[in-house]
């Protein structure tokens, strides 16, 4: 275990909320020592120009990415490709999920540019692929619905030949939100699992693991020809029984994709790294998916919800064509 002092440097300082506690509903909780990562999963500093190019773009046309807000490890791989995740409606969650690094707070009112900027800057990068999703927005009526609606139609308008992506909050007690989300027609309807029903009260207190399936099923029912897909983390303590029972969940819910990555702790102040996952076991994991029937499973320790999005679509929708074909 490392026990030296770790800094968290808020690539927004000297912004609006520079100052402010990322995470203040932590300050709290005694610290977690975060454990040293194995090589497996150490990745190098982002030099590439492309990237210094794609964070300039993005800087330019004021947009937030989960990329950097959610310190992903894949930022410097990703960017120097051109490749960013969109987080629409701010920085600041109404959420304090125990894994994630996303501020957490009382939300801005929304940016009704924002769905015309981030479609700009998808034509501007030129993406096949663009994922967009969004901090948890409890404190809408719609929980954000409409403004994902809104910037699907901007993306289609801008950049017609670009394939969409959302990676969506859970809609808890927003009755019609994903009514409206789905009649925009993303080509992909992305809402992450992340982890074991046992393990929600640590690390999703404010979600429900049914309520995520319910919604998982009824964007299939309401959209059959729309891809869905979820994520899981692991290493944050679950066990491979939790995690088949999870598995056969989605599969009844008509997932198409599953996505299973290594947890990695942000801070001092987020839930502690139970176990580093090796690579064989990520292996096995994905076998036992695709035996359940999953049309695309990626599940590496590197693995996120948005990692190599646009070539996975290719691979999802090719795979949907073999199965038809069968």
């Amino acid at each position: 275990m490392s026990t030296g002092i770790r800094i968290e440097v808020d690539h927004r300082a000297g912004g609006p909320r520079a100052g402010e506690l990322r995470h203040p509903e932590k300050a709290h909780r005694p610290d977690q020592p975060i454990a040293r990562k194995p090589a497996w999963i150490r990745v190098k500093a982002p030099t590439h120009p492309v990237y210094h190019e794609t964070r300039a773009l993005l800087r330019e046309h004021r947009l937030v990415t989960v990329c950097e807000e959610a310190a992903c490890p894949n930022v410097g791989e990703c960017w120097a490709h051109r490749h960013a995740t969109m987080m629409i409606m701010g920085e600041t969650c109404t959420r304090a999920c125990g894994f994630c690094n996303v501020r957490t707070g009382l939300p801005d009112a929304l940016d009704t540019g924002e769905p015309g900027r981030v479609a700009e800057a998808v034509a501007k990068l030129g993406l096949r692929h663009v994922v967009v999703t969004s901090v948890d927005r409890d404190d809408l009526p719609d929980g954000g619905a409409a403004h994902f609606a809104a910037t699907i139609a901007a993306i289609r308008d801008a950049a017609p030949g670009t394939t969409i992506e959302v990676l969506t909050p859970d809609f808890l007690r927003k009755p019609g939100a994903i009514e409206v989300v789905a009649a925009a027609r993303p080509d992909v309807f992305n809402h992450n699992l992340e982890t074991v029903p046992r393990l929600y009260p640590s690390i999703r207190p404010g979600a429900r693991y049914y309520q995520s399936l319910r919604l998982l099923d009824e964007a299939k029912r309401l959209a059959p020809g729309i891809f869905t897909k979820s994520g899981l983390m692991v290493g944050l303590g679950e066990e491979r029984a939790e995690m088949v029972q999870v598995m056969d969940d989605l599969r009844i819910a008509g997932v198409d994709f599953l996505t299973i990555g290594q947890y990695l702790q942000p801070t001092v102040k987020h839930a502690a790294v139970a176990e580093f996952v090796t690579p064989e076991h990520f292996a096995e994991y994905a076998a036992l998916a695709r035996g359940k029937g999953f049309l695309l499973v990626s599940a590496t320790p590197l693995t996120r919800s948005s990692y190599h999005a646009d070539a996975d679509f290719a691979l999802l929708r090719a795979a949907r064509e073999a199965a038809r074909a069968a």
